[in-house]
């Protein structure tokens, strides 16, 4: 079980739905928080409701030199969450080259951009906890998904190799990989959403697996093992399924 107190993570991606919701719950669990995003509003006003020593600051994952100023201000963390992303529904035949590039930047190259402002002091120190949010998209290619099922993808497979890497260390990596949250991204769909799940929900799930010393979560369960059992499906089959 992870011993919270007197701990210090830093959730990037925290101002609102997911990442909100874990910032309470982490609070009331006694370790010091700091949430990063881009608005300084919603950061203020999240840091003012909880409920153990907080702060914040603001940073934007696509630009580098304001990870390492953040990084710099926050100084050493027993952990870090990422959580921030974006997400626009289109597919390959209607491209949409701006909002896809956006969401590889944000939501899989401004992950790796912060973790190398973190992950080396921790290797170093030899102790430190590592959570990168991936998605059940993740698993396999999806209709009308340009953008955000890759860089999910991508999430994905760079927790499996740190995971590889590390898992004999005092580094601890793991991964989230969550259905349908109801957020302003999930807003964005018009189609019915399996298994909608509400941010203290989804926030409950992670907090429950952050504290154990398994490496993936893939939540809510039934609806995971679709995606997880699509792996395995020969490709006339699965791409049949979208017809």
């Amino acid at each position: 079980m992870t011993d919270w107190g007197g701990k210090r993570y830093w959730l990037v991606g925290a101002s609102d739905g997911l990442g909100k919701a874990l910032a309470h719950k982490i609070s009331r669990r006694g370790a010091e928080v700091i949430v990063s995003a881009r608005s300084e509003g919603k950061l203020k006003a999240l840091v003012a409701e909880l409920s153990g020593k907080a702060s914040y600051h603001v940073l934007d994952v696509q630009d580098a030199d304001s990870i390492r100023s953040a990084a710099r201000a926050v100084g050493p963390v027993d952990g870090l969450v990422y959580l921030a992303g974006v997400y626009w529904p289109f597919g390959a035949a209607k491209w949409e080259a701006d909002h896809a590039t956006k969401m590889i930047d944000v939501n899989l190259t401004g992950l790796v951009r912060v973790l190398g402002e973190v992950v080396p002091a921790m290797v170093e120190r030899d102790a430190g906890h590592i959570v990168i949010t991936s998605s059940l998209t993740g698993f396999r290619g999806l209709p009308n998904s340009i953008g955000y099922t890759a860089s999910k993808a991508g999430t994905m497979s760079l927790a499996e190799c740190m995971y590889a890497d590390l898992r004999n260390t005092g580094v601890k990596v793991q991964v989230i990989n969550p259905g349908f949250i109801k957020t302003r991204l999930t807003d964005k769909n018009d189609f019915e959403m399996p298994g909608l799940m509400q941010p203290e929900e989804a926030a409950q799930q992670v907090i429950e697996h952050m504290g154990t010393d398994r490496f993936k979560k893939s939540f809510p369960y039934w609806f995971s093992l679709i995606f997880r059992l699509a792996q395995f499906l020969p490709d006339a089959i699965y791409y049949r399924l979208f017809r």
